[in-house]
C-alpha cells in the first residue's frame, strides 16, 4: 500500500511537473501583443537593389514612413527627376508595400535635388510637386499649394493613436556654416542666427503638438535631432532650434513625443532629458536601405545609447498603448534584429 502511494504520488509531480514545463515553454514562445507597428527607413538608391522590402512587408506595418533620399537624383532636371521617382515606383518589392501599406513621409537633400540644399534651391517648387507625385498625394490637396513638403496624420487603433508629424528640412533651410577650425564639413553656426524649418513652419508645428491628443507623438525629420558631434548635416548647426524644439515639447504638454532621423547611412539611437518632461527624448536614426557607410569605425556622440550599425537598416516601431511602451527595432537582410530600445512613457 505503502509502495503505491508512494508511486502515486511520484506520477502525479511529474504530471504536475511537465504541464508547468509545458506552460513555461509555451509563455516563452508568445510574443507581446501590440496595437500598431509603423516601419521607416531612408536613404533609397533607385538603381540599387533593396533587399528589404521583404523584410519591411514580414512586419505587416499600419505606415511606412519615409526619412528622405528617397531617390538619389541630385538635379534641377525635373524630367531626370521624374524618371528616379518612377524607377522606384516600378519597384516590384515596393509595389508589394504599396499595395498593403499607407506611405507618407519627406525628402531630404538628394531627392530635393541639391546635395546639403536649402531654400537656395531654384527648382525646389518644381521638386516638391513631384515629390508630391510619387506620395500619391491628391491633386486638390492643401499640400499642393503650400511651400514644403511638411505634414501630418493620426495612425487609429481600437485603444489608442500615433500622431506622426513629417517635418521639412530643406525648404526653408537657411545657409550652413563651413568648418574653417576642422577637418569636419560644418560647424554649428551663430546662436540664435539661421534656420531650419522656418517661421511658418515653426507655427504649424507648434499647433500639430499643442493640439495633440494622440496617446503617441512621431515627429520625422530627415537630419538627426541629438547627435550633435559629427560634422554633417544636423540640428546642432542650428543650436537655437534645437533649443526651440524642445522647448515646444515641453510647453506642448503632448504625449510620447519622439524623433525618427535619416541621412547617415549608419543606425542608432540617441536619448536625453528634457527637464519638466516626464519622458526622454528619444532620437531614432534608420539608414540606410541601400547601401550604409562601410568603412564606419568611430563617432562621438554623447546621447547615443548601446552601439552604432553600419549595416543594410530599416526601423520598426511597434506601440502597446496599456503598456505606454514602444518597442524600437532595428532590422536588417533576412529580418535579422540588429539592435533594440524599449521605452516607457
Amino acid at each position: 500500500m505503502k509502495t503505491r502511494l508512494i508511486f502515486s504520488v511520484f506520477v502525479l509531480a511529474s504530471v504536475f511537473w511537465a504541464c508547468k514545463t509545458s506552460q513555461l515553454e509555451l509563455n516563452k514562445n508568445v510574443e507581446t501583443e501590440y496595437d500598431t507597428t509603423i516601419a521607416f527607413g531612408s536613404c533609397n538608391k533607385q538603381n540599387v537593389e533593396n533587399k528589404l522590402w521583404v523584410e519591411v512587408l514580414k512586419h505587416k506595418p499600419d505606415l511606412w514612413i519615409w526619412g528622405g533620399d528617397n531617390v538619389y537624383a541630385d538635379t534641377d532636371d525635373m524630367v531626370k527627376l521624374r524618371a528616379d521617382y518612377e524607377t522606384l515606383l516600378a519597384n516590384k518589392g515596393y509595389k508589394a508595400l504599396r499595395e498593403t501599406t499607407e506611405v507618407t513621409g519627406t525628402w531630404d537633400d538628394h531627392d530635393y535635388g541639391l546635395n546639403d540644399g536649402g531654400v537656395e534651391f531654384e527648382a525646389k517648387k518644381g521638386s516638391q510637386q513631384l515629390f508630391l507625385d510619387f506620395l500619391k498625394v491628391p491633386k486638390d490637396s492643401e499640400r499642393r499649394y503650400r511651400e514644403g513638403v511638411y505634414s501630418s496624420q493620426i495612425v487609429k487603433a481600437l485603444n489608442g493613436s500615433v500622431k506622426v508629424i513629417v517635418l521639412d528640412t530643406r525648404y526653408f533651410r537657411t545657409a550652413l556654416t563651413d568648418d574653417k577650425k576642422n577637418k569636419n564639413r560644418y560647424e554649428p553656426g551663430v546662436y540664435g542666427e539661421g534656420t531650419i524649418l522656418g517661421e511658418k513652419q515653426w507655427q504649424w508645428l507648434e499647433a500639430e503638438l499643442n493640439g495633440s491628443d494622440a496617446d503617441f507623438n512621431i515627429i520625422v525629420s530627415s537630419i538627426q535631432v541629438l547627435s550633435a558631434e559629427h560634422g554633417f548635416e544636423k540640428w546642432s548647426n542650428f543650436p537655437h532650434e534645437v533649443d526651440k524644439l524642445k522647448s515646444l515639447i515641453k510647453k506642448s504638454n503632448a504625449k510620447g513625443v519622439m524623433v525618427l532621423s535619416g541621412d547617415r547611412h549608419i543606425s542608432e539611437f540617441s536619448k536625453t532629458k528634457i527637464e519638466g518632461v516626464s519622458f526622454p527624448l528619444v532620437d531614432f536614426t534608420s539608414s540606410g536601405l541601400t547601401h550604409v557607410y562601410n568603412g564606419f569605425t568611430s563617432e562621438s556622440n554623447k546621447y547615443r545609447v548601446l552601439e552604432v550599425v553600419p549595416e543594410l537598416s530599416f526601423g520598426v516601431l511597434k506601440f502597446n498603448f496599456e503598456a505606454k511602451t514602444v518597442l524600437m527595432e532595428m532590422r536588417g537582410v533576412g529580418n535579422i534584429l540588429q539592435q533594440k530600445l524599449l521605452q516607457t512613457y
